[in-house]
């Protein structure tokens, strides 16, 4: 099979995936018993019937919920996400706002965790059932287990407030302004402006939570290379290799490694999907103005646009990466290409 005409076959199977998952937060959404009227008109104007008559026509409330589903799907098609009832502003520029922030905390993350898990991961299954091994399942077992919340309010308080070796909460110092606005990702926009002090500011704001989701998402991805790659290290053409008289470091990289990859690859996918839909926790922590605090205030004040906005986002970010991810196997895994 063509890698064309494999895209092609993923992406049909795409389009009535992202209608359902339309049309599934549409109806939770509209499911939650909250009325948006009572979250966003003050006291005084709830019993002005005139008002609230009025606000429901705005935001079409007053229709039945297939005209609505019927008149989202076909703004949604048009790049339309509404208008937020919260801030008055359309909700694809409030993504836009909110959205670079966590792309570049969840980049980075997910770099940080890919190189310690796997690095950890490949350790643990070469020097199988020896301290070594059992070190770095302690090390799998404690980022998985705990909690990530509590460890970033250790690290915030030894090492910012009490040592003060790391930068505080923020995406830049109180007294640095933003950089020029290009991408919103505060790295690149202030490299590409030259303002190489902004860049060590943003990149020290950017280490603490960085490495604190980093060592949760190389827990998940140390413990899946580990058994991916004892499975791998156990078959009969590894055994060939070796008696061949293959250097050991190639069996492992060019003979283990590279056939164990694909559970790898599928759950960091899935890690890094989990790390752009935001950590509400870890950016309210940090102060992190991420896609994560924006779902939180949407969802407190009721925000039936804005709520639906970040729903579908998020769906689109799933479905995006395991697209992706899907790709990714037709290079490492040769079946699929003469399937």
């Amino acid at each position: 099979m063509s890698l064309q005409a494999y895209i092609l076959r993923r992406f049909l199977f795409v389009i009535p995936l992202l209608v359902g998952i339309t049309l599934v937060a549409f109806l939770i959404a509209n499911a939650v018993p909250a009325d948006p009227i009572n979250a966003n008109l003050p006291q005084n104007a709830l019993n002005d019937e005139a008002v609230v008559q009025a606000f429901r026509e705005k935001w079409g409330l007053d229709k039945p919920l297939a005209e609505q589903y019927l008149t989202y799907l076909g703004n949604l098609l048009q790049g339309d996400l509404g208008t937020s009832i919260k801030t008055r502003k359309p909700v694809i520029n409030d993504i836009q706002q909110f959205l670079p922030a966590t792309i570049e905390l969840s980049t980075f993350s997910i770099m940080i965790g890919l190189a310690m898990g796997v690095g950890v991961g490949i350790v643990s299954a070469v020097w199988k059932n020896t301290w070594i091994d059992y070190l770095a399942r302690a090390f799998v077992v404690l980022g998985v287990s705990f909690p990530v919340f509590v460890l970033a309010l250790i690290g915030l308080t030894v090492l910012h407030v009490h040592l003060g070796i790391v930068a505080g909460p923020g995406r830049l110092d109180f007294i640095v302004r933003d950089p020029p606005h290009v991408s919103g990702l505060f790295l690149l926009d202030s490299a590409l402006a030259g303002q190489w002090d902004k860049f060590g500011n943003a990149l020290s704001h950017l280490v603490l939570p960085s490495v604190i989701l980093g060592s949760y998402v190389a827990g998940i991805i140390a413990r899946i290379t580990r058994s991916s790659l004892l499975e791998v290290l156990g078959m009969d053409y590894i055994r060939t290799a070796r008696s061949k008289g293959v250097k050991e470091r190639w069996v492992i990289i060019r003979h283990g490694l590279s056939n164990a990859m694909i559970p790898v690859v599928t759950i960091i996918g899935i890690s890094y999907g989990n790390l752009l839909v935001g950590s509400v926790l870890i950016e309210s922590i940090f102060a992190w103005p991420g896609i994560g605090r924006y779902a939180f205030r949407a969802s407190t004040s009721q925000d039936f646009p804005a709520i639906m906005g970040v729903s579908i986002l998020i769906a689109f970010i799933y479905v995006a990466v395991n697209f992706i991810v899907d790709i990714l196997y037709y290079f490492l895994d040769p079946r699929i290409r003469v399937a």
